[in-house]
């Protein structure tokens, strides 16, 4: 979302290696890809026909193979039957879940309070203005995002960055799913990041995601003489069972706002961007056009 990279741009704290416990997480998970990658050549199977036989995409089950995103455990019972594993993956759900609860801890502390919010949330509401939002992020662009950080981040560190984005984003496909709004400065949709090839197949994403059910892309055209967002990016979310939580973050500090004051304005003012974006359906014309214009 904003500068900072917790939504946003990647400006995590800067580590020279990682947690040993973190590590071995991570190790764990590229296992299991190993794994899956294994079983499913040995049945002569590609990534895309494997994902059509359990359901799932092809681009998942490559991040899954190569330790990106966390194997859910019904794609590992599907894996096993569909792979005749015998047991050999469904197995270990158990222990995936556990080191998926040990991997939130990836995320820097000024972040961590955000993040948890994220996974119980019934509402997620987001104004940006630089970056794409990190939940909306491909893994290309955010490996860009964080290959270009000031000062270098190491590799492996980038790896785990971008590992963890992705992860999160796990929420836009699970059930039940929340409702999801955003509102993108159209800067943002003509800047590069990453170059032509990774910035294009954002668009794509951006696309996809946007034509889901309880999902809306708006883009604020940079033709609009008035914008009620100019004092910077926010999130508003709404975790089960509780009030609406505002966020901001700049740099490497953020700040959840809960006075219940301080979040109706923020609201108000999310309302406002909505009515001065283009709506859902003329964001995505835009996007198109966007990509056509390549």
């Amino acid at each position: 979302m904003g500068t900072a990279g917790g939504n946003g741009s990647g400006n995590d704290d800067v580590r020279t290696e990682l947690p040993e416990d973190l590590a071995e997480v991570s190790d764990f998970f590229r296992a299991i890809g190993k794994q899956i990658k294994l079983l499913r050549e040995q049945k002569g199977l590609t990534q895309k026909e494997l994902g059509e036989r359990i359901g799932y995409g092809e681009q998942l089950v490559s991040a899954v193979e190569r330790g990106l995103r966390t194997p859910q455990p019904e794609l590992l019972v599907a894996v096993d039957r569909e792979l005749n594993a015998g047991g050999l993956l469904a197995v270990a759900r158990d222990d995936v879940m556990k080191a998926r609860n040990k991997a939130r801890v990836r995320h820097p502390a000024w972040f961590r309070g955000y993040v948890e919010l994220e996974p119980v949330a019934v509402e997620i509401h987001e104004h940006s203005t630089l970056l794409i939002p990190g939940l909306l992020q491909t893994e290309a662009h955010a490996r860009a995002l964080y290959g270009m950080r000031q000062p270098l981040l190491t590799e492996e560190v980038i790896e785990e960055r971008v590992t963890s984005r992705i992860a999160r984003q796990e929420i836009l496909t699970g059930w039940p799913r929340a409702i999801f709004s955003w509102v993108i400065d159209e800067s943002v949709l003509l800047r590069p990041l990453g170059g032509w090839e990774v910035h294009q197949e954002q668009l794509r994403h951006l696309l996809k995601v946007g034509r889901m059910r309880g999902m809306a892309i708006q883009v604020m055209p940079l033709s609009r003489s008035e914008h009620a967002g100019l004092g910077g990016p926010f999130t508003l979310i709404t975790p089960k069972g509780r009030s609406q939580t505002g966020y901001i973050e700049a740099q490497q500090s953020s700040r959840l706002i809960t006075d219940p004051e301080e979040v109706r304005i923020m609201n108000a003012r999310y309302g406002a961007l909505r009515a001065q974006a283009r709506t859902p359906e003329e964001s995505l014309t835009v996007i198109e056009k966007m990509l056509g214009e390549r």
